[in-house]
Protein backbone atom coordinates (compact mmCIF):
# COMPACT_ATOMS: atom_id res chain seq x y z
CA UNK A 1 0.00 0.00 0.00
CA UNK A 2 1.12 3.54 -0.71
CA UNK A 3 2.00 5.65 2.22
CA UNK A 4 -0.39 8.15 3.12
CA UNK A 5 1.26 11.37 2.32
CA UNK A 6 1.50 13.76 5.03
CA UNK A 7 3.72 16.14 4.19
CA UNK A 8 2.54 19.83 3.63
CA UNK A 9 2.36 20.66 -0.44
CA UNK A 10 5.22 23.01 -1.52
CA UNK A 11 4.67 25.93 -3.26
CA UNK A 12 6.48 28.53 -5.33
CA UNK A 13 6.81 31.31 -3.06
CA UNK A 14 9.24 32.77 -5.48
CA UNK A 15 6.42 34.42 -7.80
CA UNK A 16 5.45 38.01 -7.37
CA UNK A 17 2.22 38.82 -5.70
CA UNK A 18 -0.60 40.06 -7.67
CA UNK A 19 -0.96 43.13 -5.13
CA UNK A 20 1.99 44.32 -3.35
CA UNK A 21 0.15 47.89 -1.63
CA UNK A 22 1.87 50.27 -3.40
CA UNK A 23 0.35 53.75 -3.46
CA UNK A 24 0.84 53.44 -7.52
CA UNK A 25 -0.77 49.79 -7.56
CA UNK A 26 -3.76 51.24 -5.33
CA UNK A 27 -4.10 54.36 -7.89
CA UNK A 28 -4.09 51.56 -10.76
CA UNK A 29 -6.46 49.68 -9.39
CA UNK A 30 -8.90 52.62 -8.52
CA UNK A 31 -8.38 54.09 -12.29
CA UNK A 32 -9.32 50.51 -13.69
CA UNK A 33 -12.27 50.42 -11.31
CA UNK A 34 -13.47 53.58 -12.19
CA UNK A 35 -13.08 53.23 -15.97
CA UNK A 36 -15.11 49.71 -15.97
CA UNK A 37 -17.86 51.57 -14.03
CA UNK A 38 -17.93 54.73 -16.05
CA UNK A 39 -18.10 52.70 -19.40
CA UNK A 40 -20.62 50.41 -17.97
CA UNK A 41 -22.84 53.27 -16.61
CA UNK A 42 -22.65 55.76 -19.91
CA UNK A 43 -23.27 51.97 -22.10
CA UNK A 44 -26.70 51.38 -19.65
CA UNK A 45 -27.59 54.99 -19.78
CA UNK A 46 -27.24 55.15 -23.40
CA UNK A 47 -28.29 52.08 -24.99
CA UNK A 48 -30.16 50.31 -22.02
CA UNK A 49 -32.21 52.75 -20.08
CA UNK A 50 -36.32 53.56 -19.76
CA UNK A 51 -35.81 57.15 -21.78
CA UNK A 52 -32.77 55.80 -24.10
CA UNK A 53 -34.98 57.19 -26.85
CA UNK A 54 -34.91 60.76 -26.10
CA UNK A 55 -32.47 63.51 -27.51
CA UNK A 56 -30.30 65.20 -25.51
CA UNK A 57 -26.14 65.69 -25.23
CA UNK A 58 -23.92 62.64 -25.09
CA UNK A 59 -22.63 63.82 -21.50
CA UNK A 60 -25.64 64.60 -20.14
CA UNK A 61 -27.48 61.70 -20.72
CA UNK A 62 -24.81 59.78 -18.97
CA UNK A 63 -24.16 62.38 -15.90
CA UNK A 64 -25.52 65.05 -13.68
CA UNK A 65 -21.81 66.68 -13.28
CA UNK A 66 -22.96 68.96 -16.77
CA UNK A 67 -25.78 70.23 -15.46
CA UNK A 68 -24.55 70.85 -12.08
CA UNK A 69 -21.62 73.06 -13.48
CA UNK A 70 -23.81 75.33 -15.77
CA UNK A 71 -26.31 75.55 -12.71
CA UNK A 72 -23.11 76.86 -10.69
CA UNK A 73 -22.32 79.11 -12.79
CA UNK A 74 -25.27 80.48 -13.74
CA UNK A 75 -25.83 79.84 -17.48
CA UNK A 76 -27.71 76.78 -17.30
CA UNK A 77 -31.55 78.54 -18.12
CA UNK A 78 -29.63 80.01 -21.40
CA UNK A 79 -28.34 76.85 -22.46
CA UNK A 80 -31.54 74.69 -21.82
CA UNK A 81 -32.83 77.30 -24.50
CA UNK A 82 -30.46 76.47 -26.65
CA UNK A 83 -30.93 72.60 -26.33
CA UNK A 84 -34.53 73.26 -27.18
CA UNK A 85 -33.78 75.28 -30.07
CA UNK A 86 -31.50 71.96 -31.37
CA UNK A 87 -33.46 68.66 -29.96
CA UNK A 88 -37.22 69.62 -29.84
CA UNK A 89 -39.72 70.23 -26.61
CA UNK A 90 -38.20 67.59 -24.99
CA UNK A 91 -34.58 67.01 -24.41
CA UNK A 92 -32.91 64.52 -22.14
CA UNK A 93 -30.84 66.92 -19.23
CA UNK A 94 -29.56 64.04 -17.16
CA UNK A 95 -29.79 60.28 -17.12
CA UNK A 96 -33.16 59.84 -15.70
CA UNK A 97 -34.38 63.78 -16.44
CA UNK A 98 -36.29 65.30 -19.01
CA UNK A 99 -37.01 69.10 -19.85
CA UNK A 100 -40.33 70.17 -22.09
CA UNK A 101 -41.09 73.36 -23.71
CA UNK A 102 -44.49 73.04 -24.78
CA UNK A 103 -47.67 74.68 -23.73
CA UNK A 104 -49.41 71.37 -22.98
CA UNK A 105 -46.69 70.18 -21.15
CA UNK A 106 -47.67 73.12 -18.00
CA UNK A 107 -51.04 70.95 -17.76
CA UNK A 108 -49.30 67.33 -18.11
CA UNK A 109 -47.08 67.90 -15.21
CA UNK A 110 -48.21 70.52 -13.44
CA UNK A 111 -52.33 70.52 -13.90
CA UNK A 112 -54.73 68.68 -12.35
CA UNK A 113 -54.50 65.03 -13.03
CA UNK A 114 -57.52 63.40 -15.10
CA UNK A 115 -59.89 60.92 -13.09
CA UNK A 116 -58.65 62.10 -9.92
CA UNK A 117 -54.95 60.10 -10.29
CA UNK A 118 -52.79 61.84 -7.96
CA UNK A 119 -50.57 65.02 -9.01
CA UNK A 120 -46.71 64.48 -9.91
CA UNK A 121 -44.89 64.98 -6.49
CA UNK A 122 -42.13 67.70 -6.41
CA UNK A 123 -38.63 66.57 -6.93
CA UNK A 124 -37.15 66.82 -3.29
CA UNK A 125 -33.44 67.13 -4.65
CA UNK A 126 -34.68 70.43 -5.67
CA UNK A 127 -37.12 71.53 -3.37
CA UNK A 128 -35.45 70.26 -0.49
CA UNK A 129 -31.47 71.07 -0.88
CA UNK A 130 -31.22 71.46 2.92
CA UNK A 131 -33.37 68.02 3.76
CA UNK A 132 -32.70 68.98 7.86
CA UNK A 133 -35.61 71.48 7.96
CA UNK A 134 -39.67 70.64 8.27
CA UNK A 135 -41.66 71.09 5.08
CA UNK A 136 -43.01 74.24 4.22
CA UNK A 137 -46.05 74.56 1.58
CA UNK A 138 -43.50 75.14 -1.77
CA UNK A 139 -42.45 71.73 -0.65
CA UNK A 140 -44.79 69.79 1.28
CA UNK A 141 -46.60 66.62 0.48
CA UNK A 142 -50.02 66.67 -0.86
CA UNK A 143 -52.30 66.11 2.06
CA UNK A 144 -49.43 68.58 3.98
CA UNK A 145 -49.71 71.11 1.40
CA UNK A 146 -53.01 71.42 1.35
CA UNK A 147 -53.67 71.87 5.17
CA UNK A 148 -50.75 74.19 4.87
CA UNK A 149 -52.32 76.00 1.89
CA UNK A 150 -55.73 76.52 4.04
CA UNK A 151 -54.41 78.40 6.25
CA UNK A 152 -52.67 80.83 4.45
CA UNK A 153 -55.27 81.52 1.83
CA UNK A 154 -56.90 83.63 4.22
CA UNK A 155 -54.29 86.55 4.53
CA UNK A 156 -54.54 86.32 0.22
CA UNK A 157 -57.92 86.34 -0.32
CA UNK A 158 -59.37 89.50 -1.59
CA UNK A 159 -61.26 90.84 1.68
CA UNK A 160 -57.52 90.83 3.32
CA UNK A 161 -56.15 92.22 0.31
CA UNK A 162 -58.72 95.21 1.08
CA UNK A 163 -57.62 95.23 4.86
CA UNK A 164 -53.92 95.75 3.08
CA UNK A 165 -54.08 97.90 1.09
CA UNK A 166 -53.52 100.75 3.63
CA UNK A 167 -50.38 99.24 4.78
CA UNK A 168 -49.13 98.74 1.26
CA UNK A 169 -50.23 102.07 0.16
CA UNK A 170 -48.20 103.46 2.96
CA UNK A 171 -44.95 102.47 1.86
CA UNK A 172 -45.33 103.09 -2.11
CA UNK A 173 -46.07 106.65 -0.49
CA UNK A 174 -42.77 106.66 0.99
CA UNK A 175 -41.29 105.05 -2.05
CA UNK A 176 -42.07 108.07 -3.90
CA UNK A 177 -41.31 110.52 -1.21
CA UNK A 178 -38.10 109.16 -1.03
CA UNK A 179 -37.48 109.20 -4.37
CA UNK A 180 -38.27 112.57 -4.97
CA UNK A 181 -35.64 113.73 -2.46
CA UNK A 182 -33.05 112.16 -3.86
CA UNK A 183 -33.56 112.34 -7.67
CA UNK A 184 -31.73 115.56 -8.19
CA UNK A 185 -34.27 116.39 -11.14
CA UNK A 186 -32.81 113.88 -13.10
CA UNK A 187 -29.33 114.88 -12.93
CA UNK A 188 -28.07 112.21 -10.92
CA UNK A 189 -29.33 108.10 -11.55
CA UNK A 190 -30.83 106.05 -9.07
CA UNK A 191 -30.30 102.80 -8.55
CA UNK A 192 -33.85 101.15 -8.60
CA UNK A 193 -32.85 97.75 -8.11
CA UNK A 194 -31.88 98.93 -4.21
CA UNK A 195 -35.30 101.28 -3.75
CA UNK A 196 -37.10 98.09 -5.38
CA UNK A 197 -35.46 95.87 -3.19
CA UNK A 198 -36.41 97.92 -0.29
CA UNK A 199 -39.92 99.00 -0.92
CA UNK A 200 -41.15 95.50 -1.42
CA UNK A 201 -38.70 94.19 1.63
CA UNK A 202 -40.78 96.11 3.64
CA UNK A 203 -43.98 96.00 2.58
CA UNK A 204 -43.15 91.60 3.33
CA UNK A 205 -41.96 92.74 6.85
CA UNK A 206 -45.30 94.40 7.59
CA UNK A 207 -47.70 91.97 6.18
CA UNK A 208 -45.77 88.84 7.00
CA UNK A 209 -44.39 89.55 10.56
CA UNK A 210 -46.67 92.82 11.94
CA UNK A 211 -43.36 95.36 11.35
CA UNK A 212 -41.43 96.94 8.74
CA UNK A 213 -37.67 96.61 8.22
CA UNK A 214 -37.31 100.45 7.74
CA UNK A 215 -35.48 99.72 4.60
CA UNK A 216 -37.40 103.07 2.87
CA UNK A 217 -37.39 104.57 6.21
CA UNK A 218 -33.37 104.68 6.41
CA UNK A 219 -32.98 104.74 3.00
CA UNK A 220 -30.46 101.98 3.46
CA UNK A 221 -30.40 97.90 2.80
CA UNK A 222 -31.45 95.80 6.18
CA UNK A 223 -28.42 93.42 6.66
CA UNK A 224 -31.36 90.85 5.93
CA UNK A 225 -31.94 92.23 2.00
CA UNK A 226 -27.80 91.28 1.52
CA UNK A 227 -28.40 88.41 3.44
CA UNK A 228 -31.26 87.48 0.70
CA UNK A 229 -29.32 88.41 -2.53
CA UNK A 230 -26.18 86.49 -1.25
CA UNK A 231 -28.49 83.47 -0.27
CA UNK A 232 -29.48 83.23 -3.88
CA UNK A 233 -26.29 82.61 -5.11
CA UNK A 234 -25.10 80.24 -2.73
CA UNK A 235 -28.22 78.20 -3.09
CA UNK A 236 -27.46 78.09 -6.88
CA UNK A 237 -24.28 76.28 -5.51
CA UNK A 238 -26.17 73.90 -3.13
CA UNK A 239 -28.41 72.85 -6.01
CA UNK A 240 -25.38 72.23 -8.19
CA UNK A 241 -23.53 70.12 -5.31
CA UNK A 242 -27.13 68.72 -5.07
CA UNK A 243 -27.32 67.84 -8.65
CA UNK A 244 -23.93 66.19 -8.68
CA UNK A 245 -24.77 64.05 -6.03
CA UNK A 246 -22.85 65.29 -2.96
CA UNK A 247 -25.23 66.17 -0.84
CA UNK A 248 -22.93 64.91 2.30
CA UNK A 249 -20.77 68.08 1.82
CA UNK A 250 -23.64 70.52 1.71
CA UNK A 251 -24.53 69.29 5.07
CA UNK A 252 -21.17 69.71 6.44
CA UNK A 253 -20.77 73.35 5.06
CA UNK A 254 -23.94 74.05 6.77
CA UNK A 255 -23.14 72.73 9.67
CA UNK A 256 -19.99 74.97 9.92
CA UNK A 257 -22.40 77.79 9.51
CA UNK A 258 -20.42 78.93 6.74
CA UNK A 259 -23.38 80.43 4.20
CA UNK A 260 -26.30 83.11 4.08
CA UNK A 261 -28.51 80.51 3.46
CA UNK A 262 -28.47 79.70 7.73
CA UNK A 263 -28.23 83.04 8.60
CA UNK A 264 -30.69 84.30 6.38
CA UNK A 265 -32.66 80.89 8.40
CA UNK A 266 -31.83 81.89 11.83
CA UNK A 267 -33.64 85.65 11.03
CA UNK A 268 -36.58 84.49 9.92
CA UNK A 269 -37.21 82.99 13.13
CA UNK A 270 -36.17 85.57 15.53
CA UNK A 271 -38.79 88.03 13.29
CA UNK A 272 -41.17 85.20 13.63
CA UNK A 273 -40.70 85.40 17.42
CA UNK A 274 -41.26 89.08 17.48
CA UNK A 275 -44.23 88.59 15.53
CA UNK A 276 -45.78 85.89 17.36
CA UNK A 277 -45.57 88.44 20.69
CA UNK A 278 -48.15 90.44 19.41
CA UNK A 279 -51.50 89.94 21.25
CA UNK A 280 -53.87 90.82 18.67
CA UNK A 281 -54.73 89.88 15.19
CA UNK A 282 -53.78 91.42 12.23
CA UNK A 283 -54.65 90.55 7.96
CA UNK A 284 -51.02 89.19 7.71
CA UNK A 285 -49.86 86.43 6.14
CA UNK A 286 -49.37 84.25 8.56
CA UNK A 287 -51.91 84.59 10.97
CA UNK A 288 -53.48 81.49 10.10
CA UNK A 289 -50.18 79.42 10.71
CA UNK A 290 -50.04 81.00 14.21
CA UNK A 291 -53.97 80.27 15.57
CA UNK A 292 -52.69 76.09 14.12
CA UNK A 293 -49.69 76.64 16.45
CA UNK A 294 -51.71 77.96 19.06
CA UNK A 295 -53.99 74.75 18.73
CA UNK A 296 -50.78 72.33 18.85
CA UNK A 297 -51.07 71.43 14.79
CA UNK A 298 -48.35 73.23 13.52
CA UNK A 299 -44.73 73.37 15.92
CA UNK A 300 -42.72 76.48 15.66
CA UNK A 301 -39.88 75.39 13.17
CA UNK A 302 -42.55 74.36 10.67
CA UNK A 303 -44.45 77.82 10.69
CA UNK A 304 -40.60 79.50 10.85
CA UNK A 305 -40.59 77.52 7.17
CA UNK A 306 -43.37 78.70 5.57
CA UNK A 307 -42.37 82.27 6.68
CA UNK A 308 -39.01 81.55 5.40
CA UNK A 309 -40.73 80.85 1.78
CA UNK A 310 -43.28 84.10 2.02
CA UNK A 311 -40.64 86.36 2.79
CA UNK A 312 -38.19 85.29 0.03
CA UNK A 313 -41.31 84.86 -2.78
CA UNK A 314 -42.76 88.16 -1.45
CA UNK A 315 -40.32 90.17 -1.77
CA UNK A 316 -37.32 89.50 -4.27
CA UNK A 317 -39.40 88.02 -6.80
CA UNK A 318 -41.91 91.43 -7.16
CA UNK A 319 -38.49 93.33 -6.76
CA UNK A 320 -37.29 91.66 -9.47
CA UNK A 321 -39.96 91.73 -12.13
CA UNK A 322 -40.30 95.52 -11.47
CA UNK A 323 -36.56 96.14 -11.89
CA UNK A 324 -37.06 93.98 -15.37
CA UNK A 325 -40.48 96.31 -16.05
CA UNK A 326 -38.39 99.32 -15.76
CA UNK A 327 -35.39 98.78 -17.45
CA UNK A 328 -37.33 97.01 -20.43
CA UNK A 329 -39.69 99.90 -20.68
CA UNK A 330 -36.49 102.89 -20.37
CA UNK A 331 -35.40 100.37 -22.91
CA UNK A 332 -37.84 101.29 -25.10
CA UNK A 333 -38.78 104.68 -24.86
CA UNK A 334 -42.05 104.69 -27.11
CA UNK A 335 -43.33 101.84 -24.25
CA UNK A 336 -42.44 103.87 -21.70
CA UNK A 337 -44.21 106.57 -23.23
CA UNK A 338 -47.47 104.95 -24.42
CA UNK A 339 -47.85 103.67 -20.71
CA UNK A 340 -47.34 107.20 -19.26
CA UNK A 341 -49.69 108.59 -21.09
CA UNK A 342 -52.12 105.58 -19.92
CA UNK A 343 -51.63 106.25 -16.13
CA UNK A 344 -51.83 110.13 -16.30
CA UNK A 345 -54.98 109.91 -18.23
CA UNK A 346 -56.45 107.77 -16.59
CA UNK A 347 -55.35 109.18 -13.04
CA UNK A 348 -56.07 113.08 -12.76
CA UNK A 349 -54.42 112.69 -9.12
CA UNK A 350 -52.02 110.34 -7.18
CA UNK A 351 -54.39 109.46 -4.46
CA UNK A 352 -57.14 107.95 -7.27
CA UNK A 353 -54.12 105.17 -7.74
CA UNK A 354 -55.07 102.70 -5.33
CA UNK A 355 -54.84 98.57 -5.72
CA UNK A 356 -58.38 98.07 -7.20
CA UNK A 357 -58.07 101.15 -9.72
CA UNK A 358 -55.10 99.84 -11.31
CA UNK A 359 -57.20 97.48 -12.42
CA UNK A 360 -57.98 100.03 -15.14
CA UNK A 361 -54.51 100.04 -17.01
CA UNK A 362 -54.84 97.57 -19.27
CA UNK A 363 -51.53 98.72 -21.25
CA UNK A 364 -49.72 98.26 -17.52
CA UNK A 365 -50.75 94.81 -17.14
CA UNK A 366 -49.89 94.12 -20.89
CA UNK A 367 -46.41 95.69 -19.93
CA UNK A 368 -46.27 93.76 -16.55
CA UNK A 369 -47.26 89.68 -18.26
CA UNK A 370 -44.50 91.04 -21.39
CA UNK A 371 -41.72 91.16 -18.30
CA UNK A 372 -42.81 88.43 -16.90
CA UNK A 373 -42.32 86.21 -20.23
CA UNK A 374 -39.40 87.77 -21.48
CA UNK A 375 -37.62 87.96 -17.71
CA UNK A 376 -39.44 85.50 -15.71
CA UNK A 377 -38.42 86.06 -11.62
CA UNK A 378 -38.51 82.63 -11.68
CA UNK A 379 -36.50 81.67 -15.03
CA UNK A 380 -35.67 77.90 -13.83
CA UNK A 381 -37.27 74.88 -14.11
CA UNK A 382 -39.37 73.57 -11.66
CA UNK A 383 -38.93 69.71 -11.23
CA UNK A 384 -41.83 66.89 -10.68
CA UNK A 385 -41.48 63.08 -10.85
CA UNK A 386 -43.40 60.94 -12.36
CA UNK A 387 -45.66 58.79 -9.94
CA UNK A 388 -45.52 54.29 -10.38
CA UNK A 389 -46.57 53.37 -13.54
CA UNK A 390 -45.22 56.68 -15.10
CA UNK A 391 -47.05 59.53 -16.66
CA UNK A 392 -48.21 60.74 -20.19
CA UNK A 393 -46.85 63.52 -21.30
CA UNK A 394 -47.39 65.03 -24.23
CA UNK A 395 -49.57 62.16 -25.48
CA UNK A 396 -46.12 60.04 -24.70
CA UNK A 397 -45.81 57.80 -21.54
CA UNK A 398 -42.46 58.84 -19.71
CA UNK A 399 -41.61 55.97 -17.05
CA UNK A 400 -41.91 55.89 -13.21
CA UNK A 401 -39.07 57.64 -11.08
CA UNK A 402 -38.38 60.07 -14.12
CA UNK A 403 -37.71 64.32 -13.33
CA UNK A 404 -39.67 66.48 -15.51
CA UNK A 405 -39.93 69.73 -15.66
CA UNK A 406 -41.22 73.13 -18.16
CA UNK A 407 -38.28 75.38 -17.70
CA UNK A 408 -39.52 78.62 -17.88
CA UNK A 409 -36.79 81.03 -19.76
CA UNK A 410 -36.60 78.58 -22.51
CA UNK A 411 -40.53 77.74 -23.57
CA UNK A 412 -40.99 81.98 -23.15
CA UNK A 413 -38.36 82.68 -25.88
CA UNK A 414 -39.23 79.80 -27.74
CA UNK A 415 -40.21 80.83 -31.05
CA UNK A 416 -42.22 77.94 -31.79
CA UNK A 417 -45.10 79.48 -29.76
CA UNK A 418 -43.92 83.62 -29.95
CA UNK A 419 -43.06 85.55 -32.76
CA UNK A 420 -40.09 87.82 -32.38
CA UNK A 421 -39.52 85.48 -28.78
CA UNK A 422 -36.63 88.31 -27.78
CA UNK A 423 -38.44 91.27 -28.59
CA UNK A 424 -40.65 93.65 -25.85
CA UNK A 425 -43.83 93.75 -26.95
CA UNK A 426 -46.60 94.15 -24.49
CA UNK A 427 -49.20 94.50 -27.80
CA UNK A 428 -48.65 90.49 -27.92
CA UNK A 429 -51.38 90.71 -24.85
CA UNK A 430 -53.63 93.39 -26.00
CA UNK A 431 -54.62 90.96 -29.19
CA UNK A 432 -52.63 92.76 -31.77
CA UNK A 433 -52.65 91.01 -34.59
CA UNK A 434 -49.05 90.56 -35.60
CA UNK A 435 -48.84 88.15 -32.83
CA UNK A 436 -52.21 86.33 -33.64
CA UNK A 437 -50.17 83.05 -33.37
CA UNK A 438 -48.89 83.38 -30.00
CA UNK A 439 -49.48 80.74 -27.63
CA UNK A 440 -50.19 82.81 -24.43
CA UNK A 441 -50.62 79.72 -22.47
CA UNK A 442 -47.01 78.61 -22.62
CA UNK A 443 -45.67 81.09 -20.39
CA UNK A 444 -47.05 79.85 -17.02
CA UNK A 445 -45.24 82.52 -14.69
CA UNK A 446 -47.61 81.51 -10.99
CA UNK A 447 -47.41 77.76 -12.52
CA UNK A 448 -50.72 76.26 -12.74
CA UNK A 449 -52.54 73.35 -10.74
CA UNK A 450 -53.36 72.35 -7.28
CA UNK A 451 -50.19 74.19 -6.23
CA UNK A 452 -49.41 77.26 -8.60
CA UNK A 453 -48.72 80.64 -6.49
CA UNK A 454 -51.11 81.55 -3.95
CA UNK A 455 -50.05 84.86 -4.10
CA UNK A 456 -50.35 85.67 -7.32
CA UNK A 457 -53.51 88.23 -7.19
CA UNK A 458 -51.68 89.88 -4.82
CA UNK A 459 -48.15 90.47 -6.61
CA UNK A 460 -49.96 91.94 -9.69
CA UNK A 461 -51.89 94.62 -7.88
CA UNK A 462 -48.40 95.44 -5.58
CA UNK A 463 -46.22 95.55 -9.25
CA UNK A 464 -49.60 97.77 -10.65
CA UNK A 465 -49.62 99.59 -7.69
CA UNK A 466 -45.53 100.73 -7.47
CA UNK A 467 -45.17 100.67 -11.14
CA UNK A 468 -48.15 102.94 -11.49
CA UNK A 469 -47.29 105.94 -8.45
CA UNK A 470 -43.68 105.76 -10.27
CA UNK A 471 -44.62 106.25 -13.43
CA UNK A 472 -46.98 109.41 -12.51
CA UNK A 473 -44.86 110.93 -10.73
CA UNK A 474 -41.69 110.68 -12.41
CA UNK A 475 -40.23 110.52 -16.05
CA UNK A 476 -37.48 108.13 -16.58
CA UNK A 477 -34.26 107.60 -18.21
CA UNK A 478 -31.84 104.76 -18.43
CA UNK A 479 -28.19 105.49 -17.21
CA UNK A 480 -26.06 104.44 -19.85
CA UNK A 481 -23.59 102.45 -17.72
CA UNK A 482 -27.30 100.02 -17.67
CA UNK A 483 -27.20 99.71 -20.75
CA UNK A 484 -26.37 95.77 -20.60
CA UNK A 485 -28.38 95.22 -17.75
CA UNK A 486 -30.15 92.60 -18.57
CA UNK A 487 -28.14 90.80 -21.34
CA UNK A 488 -25.04 90.41 -18.23
CA UNK A 489 -27.05 88.72 -15.67
CA UNK A 490 -26.96 85.08 -14.69
CA UNK A 491 -29.58 82.89 -13.01
CA UNK A 492 -29.50 80.63 -10.44
CA UNK A 493 -32.92 79.50 -9.06
CA UNK A 494 -33.22 83.16 -8.72
CA UNK A 495 -31.70 85.90 -11.30
CA UNK A 496 -28.23 87.87 -9.85
CA UNK A 497 -29.45 91.36 -10.76
CA UNK A 498 -26.62 94.50 -10.69
CA UNK A 499 -26.91 97.94 -10.16
CA UNK A 500 -29.74 99.43 -12.23
CA UNK A 501 -29.49 103.24 -12.93
CA UNK A 502 -32.06 104.80 -14.11
CA UNK A 503 -32.23 108.88 -14.01
CA UNK A 504 -35.77 110.16 -12.68
CA UNK A 505 -37.20 113.67 -13.16
CA UNK A 506 -40.26 114.75 -10.98
CA UNK A 507 -42.97 115.26 -13.40
CA UNK A 508 -44.16 118.88 -13.52
CA UNK A 509 -47.60 119.56 -11.91
CA UNK A 510 -50.44 120.58 -14.54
Amino acid sequence: MAAHRTTTPSYNFNMAPLYTGSPLNLALIGCALATVYFVGSAFYYLFLHPLRSYPGPLLYRISRIPKAYRLMRGELIFYMRDLHAQYGPVVRIGPNELAFSDPQAWKDIYGHRVGGAPDLPKYDGFYRVIDNVPRSIINAKREEHAFLRRQLAHGFSERSMQAQEPIIGSYVDLLIERLKERCDDGAAALNMREWLNWTTFDVIGDLGFGSSFGCLEKSDYHPWVKIIALSVRQMGVLNGLANAGLRPLIRRVLRMGLTAVTDHQSLVREKLKQRMELDFERPDFIEGLIKKKDENMLDFTQVAANSNVLIIAGSETTATLLSGAIYLLTAHPDKLERLANEVRSVFRKEEEITLTSVSKLTYMLACLNETLRHYPPVPVGLPRVTPKGGAHILGKLVPQDTIVAVWQYAVSHDERFWKDPFSFSPERFMGDPAFKNDRLDAMQPFSLGPRNCIGRNLAYAEMRLILAKIVFNFDMKLSEDSFRWMEDQVAYSLWDKPSLNIHMKPVTAK
